[in-house]
C-alpha cells in the first residue's frame, strides 16, 4: 500500500486528499478542518487525523502553504538588513515612480526594509561586467556588524549589475556568512540573475523577509510529522505550479509566494487534460479571497512579473493568478456614504461567518447564501455551535436591510450581486484585458464557495459553460497531488540578437538545464519523465516591455530566433516591425519532472453512485433567485450517476462544497464525474 497526501493550507480551511494505492486499486480519503492560524502545522496534523490516518502511515506528503504569502501581505515578516552599492540605498523606495493611489494626492508606502537598515558600501560593477570600483571588504564587515547589532534576523546583499558579474556579491556574501549568526543571507544575483536593480532587489528582500518564517514553519511541520512516525519525503508547492523538496525550499523562500493558488490551477489543468478540454478560466472562491487564472491550450499562464503588494514586485516565474478580496467570509457593511460594501475585510476562520457559530456577528457572503436558501445550515463544515437562520436574518436586518431600506432577502441578494461584481472584474483582468474572449473558455469553478456563484458569473461574462470538478472544495489539495516537480532558471544577457554570440546562448541554456536537473533528480522515484523547456524574454530595440518566446532548444539559429519573436509580437499586438532588430534580455530554462497521472474518476466513490437521477435526489427546498422564492430540487453529488441531467433551479450538495444551478441552466455529469453546466 502506497499512501500519498496532498495538503493545502488556506486562509479558512486546511484541506487534505489522501490516495491509497494497493493491490485492490486506488482508494481516496479526504478531510477538511479549520486552519490553525497561529501554527498551521497543527491544522496539517489535524487533517491527517480527520482522514483516520497517522503520519506514520504516509509515504509522501505534498504541501501547499499560505505562510509566506500572508506574512508579506500582513507585513508580519522578519527584520531584514540590506547591504548595497554606494549611492543606491533608496532604490527599493524610489521604485518605478508609481504611486500607491494613482488618482489621489496622498498615499503612504512603507518599504519592506526601512531606510535605517539599508547600508551602503563602496563597490561598482558596470553593466558589461567590468569592475569600476573594487569592493571595500572592511566596509562590508562594518555594515554587517552594524545590522547584527540592530537585531536583524536576515540579510540581503544586493549590488548594482551583479547579474553581469557576481564577483562582488559572492565575496561580500562570504564575508557576511563569517559574521552573520544564522544562514539567512540572500544574494540578489543568486535568486534572480536579471537586470533591473529595483525588481531584483525587491525579490531578494521578500526572500529574506520570509526565510525565517518559512524555515520555522517547515521545521515545525517536519518535527511534528516525525513525532507521528513520518520518515519519508516532504515536498512543498512553489508558486510556479511545481513542487520542490523541503530541503531546498527555504533557500528560495520567495518562490513559495502564491503556492496555494498555484496548486488549484495545476489541478484544473490536470482535470482539463482528462476531460478533453484545453481552454479554461479558473475561478477559486475560498473563505478569504477569490483567485482567478487563465489556462490556454492546456497550459497555465506563467508570469515573472507578479506584484504581491504595492511596491513589492517579485520577478520569479509563477502561475499568473489575480486575487481579489471576495470570499465566503467577506464582510458586508454599509459605508459612511450609505452604500453597500462587500470586503475586502474578511471574517476568516476566526471568528468566521455568523452561521459557523464561532463568534462572528457581522454579515458575510456565506451568511447571505444561507439566508437565500443556497446553503443548508445543517451541512456546514467546522461549525462550532449551531446558529439558527433567525439570528442571521436579524443581523442582516440590523446591519444592512434597515440602513438600506430593503427586505432581508433583497439585502442578502444585493450582497451576492456585489460580491459577483468583484469576481467578474477579476476574471476580466485575466481574459479581456489580455486579449482573450471569455466566450472561448469554460469557467472552471472550485473552492468551497466557487460553485455557489459560478453560473451567475458565467452569465454575466457570456461564458457558455461552467465546469465544477468532482471535489471542488478540495481542488487545491488535489493540485498538490498532481503537481509536477519544477525548477526554473533565469539569466540576463541583454544583448542585441544580431550581435549575440550564439555559442554563449547555447552554453547558458545548457548550464541552466544542468543546474535545474540536479535538483529535480533528487526526487527521481516520483517522476515518470522529465521535460526541459527553453525560452527567452525579448523586445525590440528601444522598447521596455518583454515578450516570452518559447525556443525549440539550445541550438537555435539567430534567424529562427528573430522569426519566433516577430511571430510572438504579431500575435500579441497585431503589428509587424521587420525594420527593427530584436534584443535578447533574459534566457529562461524550466525543467519539469512529470509525476504519475492521477485518475480523477477515483475521487467519487462508485459505491455511493445511484442508478438514476431521482435516486440521487435528497428532496427540495426554497431558493431565492431572480427576485423571488422558488422551489429547488436538492441532490447528493456523490450519488449522481454518470450522464445525469439536471434542470435548474437545483442545488447539488457534497461534503466539501455546494453547487447552485440557477433557473434556466442545465447540468450534466460527464464520464469522470465533472458537473458540466450550460449557463
Amino acid at each position: 500500500m502506497r499512501r500519498v497526501a496532498g495538503i493545502d493550507v488556506g486562509g479558512t480551511f486546511t484541506d487534505l486528499l489522501l490516495t491509497e494505492a494497493g493491490p485492490d486499486g486506488l482508494a481516496v480519503r479526504l478531510a477538511k478542518v479549520p486552519t490553525t492560524v497561529r501554527n498551521q502545522a497543527e491544522g496539517v496534523i489535524a487533517a491527517i487525523a480527520a482522514a483516520e490516518r497517522r503520519p506514520a502511515d504516509l509515504d509522501l506528503v505534498i504541501h501547499g502553504t499560505t505562510a509566506t504569502t500572508n506574512a508579506v501581505l500582513e507585513r508580519k515578516t522578519a527584520k531584514v538588513g540590506l547591504v548595497t552599492t554606494a549611492g543606491f540605498r533608496d532604490v527599493l523606495e524610489l521604485g518605478r515612480r508609481t504611486r500607491p493611489k494613482p488618482y489621489g494626492l496622498f498615499g503612504t508606502f512603507a518599504p519592506l526594509i526601512p531606510r535605517e537598515l539599508r547600508r551602503e558600501v563602496p563597490e561598482r560593477v558596470m553593466a558589461d561586467g567590468t569592475v569600476r570600483t573594487p569592493l571595500d571588504e572592511e566596509a562590508v564587515r562594518e555594515a554587517v556588524r552594524a545590522l547584527v547589532a540592530e537585531g536583524c534576523e536576515a540579510l540581503v546583499i544586493h549590488f548594482l549589475h551583479a547579474y553581469a558579474n557576481p564577483a562582488h556579491e559572492l565575496r561580500a556574501g562570504a564575508i557576511a556568512r563569517e559574521l552573520w549568526p544564522n544562514a539567512y543571507v540572500t544574494l540578489g544575483h543568486a535568486l534572480l540573475s536579471e537586470f533591473r536593480e529595483y525588481e531584483r532587489g525587491t525579490t531578494a528582500s521578500v526572500n529574506a523577509a520570509v526565510q525565517p518564517i518559512l524555515d520555522r514553519y517547515v521545521a515545525r511541520l517536519q518535527r511534528e510529522l516525525r513525532e507521528g512516525g513520518f520518515s519519508r519525503d516532504l515536498l512543498v508547492m512553489n508558486g510556479n505550479g511545481g513542487t520542490v523538496p523541503a530541503s531546498h525550499v527555504v533557500h528560495e523562500a520567495a518562490k513559495t509566494v502564491m503556492s496555494g493558488p498555484a496548486s488549484g490551477v495545476m489541478a484544473a489543468a490536470a482535470t482539463l487534460a482528462q476531460t478533453g478540454l484545453s481552454n479554461a478560466i479558473t475561478y477559486d472562491m475560498g473563505g478569504t479571497s477569490t483567485d482567478v487564472a487563465l489556462i490556454a491550450g492546456g497550459v497555465p499562464e506563467v508570469s515573472a512579473e507578479l506584484t504581491i503588494d504595492y511596491g513589492l514586485p517579485i520577478h520569479l516565474p509563477m502561475v499568473d493568478v489575480h486575487t481579489v478580496g471576495a470570499g465566503g467570509g467577506s464582510i458586508a457593511s454599509v459605508n459612511r456614504a450609505g452604500m453597500l460594501q462587500v470586503g475586502p475585510e474578511s471574517a476568516g476562520s476566526e471568528p468566521g461567518p455568523i452561521g459557523y457559530g464561532r463568534g462572528g456577528t457581522r454579515p458575510t457572503i456565506t451568511d447571505a447564501n444561507l439566508v437565500l436558501g443556497r446553503l443548508d445550515p445543517a451541512r456546514l463544515t467546522a461549525v462550532r455551535a449551531g446558529v439558527g437562520l433567525d439570528a442571521i436574518r436579524d443581523a442582516f436586518a440590523r446591519d444592512l436591510a434597515g440602513p438600506l431600506g430593503m427586505s432581508v432577502e433583497e439585502a442578502a441578494a444585493a450582497v451576492i450581486r456585489l460580491g459577483n461584481v468583484h469576481m467578474t472584474g477579476a476574471i476580466r483582468m485575466v481574459s479581456l484585458s489580455r486579449g482573450y474572449d471569455p466566450r472561448d473558455f469554460v469557467l472552471f469553478a472550485f473552492g468551497g464557495a466557487g460553485p455557489l456563484h459560478a453560473v451567475a458569473l458565467a452569465r454575466e461574462l457570456g461564458i457558455p459553460e461552467v465546469l465544477v470538478p468532482a471535489r471542488p472544495g478540495l481542488t487545491n489539495a488535489l493540485g498538490c497531488l498532481v503537481a509536477d516537480l519544477r525548477q526554473d532558471r533565469v539569466n540576463t544577457l541583454n544583448r542585441p540578437l544580431d550581435g549575440l554570440d550564439m555559442a554563449d546562448l547555447r552554453a547558458t541554456l545548457e548550464a541552466q538545464a544542468a543546474d535545474a536537473l540536479a535538483v529535480v533528480a533528487e526526487e527521481a522515484d516520483e517522476i515518470d519523465e522529465t521535460t526541459i523547456l527553453y525560452g527567452a524574454d525579448m523586445q525590440f530595440r528601444g522598447q521596455t516591455h518583454l515578450i516570452r518566446v518559447a525556443l525549440p532548444g539550445p541550438d537555435i539559429t539567430r534567424e529562427a530566433m528573430q522569426a519566433l519573436f516577430e511571430d510572438a509580437y504579431h500575435k500579441r499586438f497585431q503589428v509587424r516591425l521587420p525594420e527593427i532588430r530584436a534584443v535578447v534580455v533574459n534566457l529562461v530554462t524550466s525543467v519539469i519532472g512529470r509525476r504519475r497521472a492521477f485518475p480523477l474518476s477515483s475521487l467519487l466513490d462508485p459505491v455511493a453512485r445511484a442508478g438514476t437521477v431521482e435516486d440521487a435526489r435528497l428532496g427540495s427546498r426554497s431558493l431565492y433567485a431572480d427576485g423571488r422564492w422558488q422551489e429547488a430540487a436538492v441532490y447528493a453529488r456523490e450519488a449522481l450517476p454518470f450522464g445525469a441531467r439536471i434542470k435548474g433551479p437545483a442545488v447539488v450538495q457534497q461534503v466539501d462544497a455546494t453547487t447552485v444551478i440557477e433557473p434556466g441552466a442545465v447540468a450534466t455529469v460527464d464520464d469522470i464525474g465533472n458537473l458540466r453546466i450550460r449557463a
